[in-house]
């Protein structure tokens, strides 16, 4: 290693140059192949089979996620002037070339079911605007006598109604999303306009993703420049290290592109990872040159590099290691943004390790040796380090006594740890998206639907007894708080079955007969639109879909309504009916457990790499397990904070523990380097813990002021979850700053490890 560096930094224009090159292709890949992902189907594993069942079910039954457009007006919606807007707001969505005109729905489309002297009939509410009051009245006692339209597409109150526009897959873009958002404004007034659905929250991901990270990476990088400079005091050895994570992100993001690899919404936090633990590497290389140039005041710069690449690239070298694999470990989850999130952060920290090894050294050699810092600095930061290593080693007990009870407390919080699914906790809860959401579902079934999937033999769904368990399925799922409307062919067969008998209330039931069900169905295809049963029965009548709309997408509702249906499923067997699941809700639900199912494993295989990798560096078992504990306090009171302020699990905060040991153990490598270096030279335990806290203890603390005051910047993200980010990972690298230079230092002067003191 050192030869090979030795002979690169004689020719630093070659090193400038290759790198300048690789910069440029990266460049020119991103602006080409750049593109940020939205569709939240594709954050998930295609191959498992929850996401294999519920894509044949939304090809059986059409089910499609919607965009709803909610029409409010204080005092009523059936006057003219609400009505002709609902009716052209359908007709300006019906002509978008991404919507099919039948996936439409509104009160202007949907159909009324009646009976008559001559059967039943499935006509339109109405043909032509009514004007007059006669009309209105007519047209509201329509629609309060079906229990198919009243409470789904006009709320009790009668103050609301809606129109939802069903979507394909991959047709929804961000022109549509402006466009659909253009058209609920133009009709503002006196009308309140909600817009709302999955496709929205996709879209508004889209619109803020770029934007957030545009505003983030300039304040992350004045940050760390202005931090930087106040710890390395050197203009250029700022320069050189800011000019290090930079092209280091650039490369992570060309190599993404290259792969043809989009940006999800947690690739958004790739360049602040970056950028703040790349400046580690130099602050190390920099603060062991500015040591060896206070003690050798006349050595040349080939002399002073070489020095600082024989001393410092081995543990240099092991914290990047350990870093990427602790990032790598990610490929664990099958949840795509995390894998992704974990093999490219990793490659960004192989490449900052390797410029900070190359671009560095080669120029130091081309410019300057960095500038000695003043006597009175050096006695300050060694009477920094005396002091610190005498007030710790002096008040050990207390120390070990407090961490233990931050221990045994954090091991409560952990267990109040959840999982949340919720898309909509991207976004604050005043948000106009938010607010949407919040109004739709407080005056309809719900935004958020899950697909129960029924299945048995051939005609199976005909029979009466069948239709009667599923509608008393109905019922309970109603009773819930959390559930809204539920809707399924039983609701189209009691509805022909009260008017096929004058309208009469006691006939709201299912058929009793399997000959009244098939006539009711061959009744409904004559008069009606049969595409509308295609959604609710198959052809064969041997599957049958029931859609549940639920007040939330949190996985706790999502779970409550799968428990009930769970209770029912030997009721159910019992007939030879099998029950599935499928829906955005149910796919968001198994996505809530990959993140469960990735966190876990991340964390004991990052933890077991990591105690491998130290025991292979230092030779030693014991060196991993002594190197690990601050980490593990690390990740133990990180997760009980979570716990006690109620911060869930999702796909941002899932990336914790990764990133917490994969940089926490860097601040072990380097100061028990250092501490057996430092035994090597002193005899005294007490003289060894000074000389290494005076020598790395203040590199560490730089380290970590520079990562809390990066990760800070998480802070003033749009989305609530990378800001949750952003404060946890500021008090992971307080953590585990704070846990090597205490506990790991107590821990080496009582055991006397022989790893340290073998040499």
């Amino acid at each position: 290693m050192l030869n090979f560096v030795s002979s690169i930094i004689k020719r630093p224009l070659i090193v400038y140059t290759v790198i300048i090159v690789l910069s440029l292709l990266s460049i020119w890949q991103m602006k080409e192949h750049a593109q940020f992902e939205t569709n939240l189907d594709r954050y998930m594993p295609e191959h498992h089979p929850a996401f294999v069942y519920s894509d044949q079910a939304e090809d059986w039954f059409y089910i499609k996620d919607g965009v709803i457009i909610a029409i409010e007006h204080p005092d009523g919606v059936f006057n003219p002037g609400t009505i002709q807007k609902v009716d052209e707001i359908t007709l300006r969505l019906q002509r978008m070339p991404e919507i099919n005109r039948n996936d439409v729905t509104s009160l202007s489309t949907a159909e009324n079911i009646i009976g008559t002297e001559y059967g039943l009939e499935v006509n339109p509410f109405y043909r032509q605007i009514p004007q007059t009051q006669e009309e209105l009245d007519e047209l509201a006692r329509d629609v309060r006598n079906n229990e198919m339209i009243y409470g789904r597409i006009v709320s009790t109150s009668e103050t609301v109604t809606i129109v939802i526009a069903e979507l394909e897959d991959d047709v929804f873009s961000q022109e549509l999303y402006h466009n659909i958002l253009a058209l609920a404004d133009e009709f503002r007034g006196p009308e309140n306009i909600y817009v709302a659905g999955r496709p929205i929250v996709e879209g508004t991901l889209a619109y803020l993703m770029p934007k957030d990270m545009t505003k983030m990476v300039p304040i992350v990088i004045l940050i760390i420049i202005a931090v930087l400079f106040l710890t390395l005091r050197s203009a250029k050895a700022t320069a050189i290290t800011m000019f290090v994570v930079l092209i280091s992100t650039i490369w992570t993001f060309g190599f993404m592109t290259l792969f043809r690899v989009p940006i999800y919404s947690v690739s958004t936090l790739i360049p602040v990872m970056l950028i703040a633990i790349g400046v580690a590497y130099g602050i190390h290389l920099f603060n062991n040159m500015s040591l060896y140039l206070r003690e050798n005041p006349g050595a040349d710069k080939l002399t002073a590099i070489r020095h600082m690449i024989t001393n410092m690239w081995k543990p240099v070298a092991m914290s990047a290691a350990t870093t990427a694999l602790a990032f790598i470990t990610l490929l664990t989850s099958q949840v795509y943004p995390v894998k992704y999130f974990g093999i490219f952060t990793a490659f960004g920290v192989t490449s900052a390790f390797l410029l900070s090894m190359l671009f560095l050294p080669a120029s130091i050699y081309l410019f300057k040796l960095p500038k000695v810092k003043s006597k009175k600095n050096q006695e300050k930061n060694s009477q920094w380090g005396t002091n610190t290593a005498l007030r710790i080693l002096k008040n050990k007990k207390i120390v070990l006594a407090v961490t233990a009870i931050i221990m045994m407390v954090s091991v409560y919080g952990i267990t109040q740890v959840w999982i949340d699914s919720s898309f909509l906790r991207n976004f604050e809860r005043d948000s106009e998206i938010v607010q949407a959401d919040n109004f739709i579902n407080q005056h309809f079934g719900g935004t958020t639907n899950l697909n129960v999937i029924f299945e048995g033999d051939v005609d199976k769904f005909k029979d009466p007894y069948t239709w009667e368990r599923i509608d008393s399925l109905q019922a309970r799922l109603e009773r819930l708080p959390e559930v809204g409307n539920t809707f399924s062919l039983g609701d189209y067969l009691k509805r022909m079955h009260k008017v096929m008998h004058a309208d009469s209330v006691e006939y709201y039931r299912i058929p009793e007969s399997d000959e009244h069900i098939a006539q009711y169905l061959l009744l409904y295809s004559m008069s009606g639109d049969p595409e509308n049963l295609d959604k609710v029965i198959d052809y064969d009548s041997r599957r049958a879909n029931l859609q549940v709309q639920l007040k939330g997408d949190n996985s706790i509702i999502i779970s409550k309504a799968i428990r009930l249906i769970e209770e029912e499923k030997d009721i159910f067997g019992n007939v030879d009916v099998e029950i599935n699941y499928a829906g955005s809700a149910y796919k968001g639900l198994v996505f809530t457990g990959l993140i469960l199912d990735g966190q876990v494993s991340s964390i004991f295989l990052s933890i077991l790499m990591v105690v491998v990798l130290l025991g292979l560096m230092f030779r030693s078992i014991n060196a991993g397990l002594i190197g690990s504990v601050p980490i593990i306090i690390t990740v133990m009171i990180s997760f009980g904070l979570m716990g006690f302020l109620g911060i869930p699990l999702s796909s941002a905060t899932a990336l914790i523990s990764s990133i917490a040991v994969g940089i926490g153990i860097d601040y072990a490598i380097h100061f028990t380097s250092r501490y057996r270096l430092s035994a090597q030279n002193h005899n005294d335990r007490t003289d060894i813990a000074i000389a290494a806290m005076g020598h790395t203890g203040r590199a560490i603390a730089f380290n970590a002021l520079v990562l809390i005051a990066g990760f800070s910047v998480l802070l003033l993200s749009v989305f609530p979850p990378n800001r949750e980010l952003g404060g946890l990972l500021s008090l992971n690298m307080f953590t585990a700053f704070a846990g090597t230079l205490s506990v790991l230092l107590i821990i080496l002067h009582l055991v006397k490890p022989k790893f340290i003191y073998k040499q």
